[in-house]
């Protein structure tokens, strides 16, 4: 669906940007509406960002950063503070947004939890879990084996849904929507850093009056005036 009801842009370079900018729209209208969760987001979007540095330094601290903070902080505003009632805003159930969510929805992100939070648990009973790494003897050498594991755990859920996606959608989806994931917290920190300021004014829901726009590249220049 074309959110402008304009013509598709022409050329692959401007589709795909089109796409990018569409993704990235519809998951703030319909995702986003919680000031708690912007809030979430704005420090998951730090969080990522040092995370993204410290993969040059150090990956195992990095996926510690990464999801021990970013992933904890930006999920549990989407697990507990987005409403799940009708959104009058977009007309749209909370049923049918997880139906169409590109990315991964509230049950995909239980599985995906469901196995982060295994990971740990594995490597206690068995420090090599399953014979895909050396076994540790230390705390220390615990915490570097499940840095690892949820280093790899994180790459394979992007790559996995974003193949998936070429399957069930086109690739020039999965492609933009793998491209999203990765710039989201350069994002996040752009249209999220003055939703605390909301959230401090005692603003618990974000109006959404610029959700009427016709054109989502706005989406940046509208979210920042609206101080």
């Amino acid at each position: 669906m074309n959110p402008m009801n304009q013509p598709t842009p022409q050329g692959a370079v401007a589709s795909f940007f089109a796409e990018l900018n569409e993704l990235r729209w519809d998951d703030h209208r319909y995702y986003h509406q919680s000031r708690i969760n912007q809030t979430l987001h704005f420090i998951s979007s730090i969080s990522f960002l040092t995370a993204y540095v410290m993969l040059f330094i150090n990956p195992g601290v990095a996926a510690l950063i990464g999801w021990g903070i970013g992933m904890v902080s930006r999920q549990s505003g989407h697990f507990f503070f987005e409403p799940r009632d009708y959104d009058h805003i977009n007309k749209a159930t909370h049923e049918h947004k997880e139906e169409i969510k590109v990315g991964y929805n509230l049950d995909r992100k239980r599985v995906l939890h469901g196995i982060w939070a295994a990971i740990p648990i594995a490597l206690y009973f068995d420090p090599t879990l399953f014979g895909t790494m050396t076994a540790y003897t230390d705390f220390n050498g615990f915490l570097n084996n499940m840095a690892i594991a949820w280093l790899v755990l994180g790459v394979t859920a992007l790559l996995f849904r974003t193949f998936h996606l070429f399957f069930i959608r086109d690739v020039k989806t999965g492609i933009a929507w793998c491209v999203k994931i990765l710039t989201d917290p350069f994002h996040d920190f752009k249209i999220y850093m003055k939703s605390p300021i909301y959230l401090m004014r005692g603003q618990l829901m974000d109006p959404m009056t610029h959700a009427v726009s016709s054109n989502p590249d706005e989406i940046d220049q509208e979210c920042d005036a609206r101080s």
